[in-house]
């Protein structure tokens, strides 16, 4: 389940057109956490994109929560993100 949901998380990200791509499934660290009831997973993404470019922190990350739009806060319940610009 928390593969697909990773796989997911993947296909919506590429509206971004990453150079890097890291997603990484943390769910098994909050066993037991409110946020888990239900099978909700928790995930550490690292992504590198142009469209990046020009934009804050706060601008980088609202861009990949627009491309997640409707998977938080479930089957998502956390994202920990490190977002990254590129040149083109």
């Amino acid at each position: 389940m928390h593969q697909e949901r990773a796989e997911l998380i993947k296909e919506r990200l590429q509206v971004l057109a990453p150079t890097s791509l890291e997603i990484i499934d943390e769910s098994h660290l909050h066993a037991g956490h409110a946020g888990s009831k239900n099978g909700a997973s928790h995930f550490r993404v690292t992504i590198h994109s142009p469209k990046f470019n020009g934009l804050n922190r706060v601008a980088q990350q609202r861009l990949v929560f627009q491309a997640l739009e409707g998977l938080l806060p479930y089957p998502i319940h956390a994202l920990a993100l490190s977002t990254h610009a590129t040149s083109n």
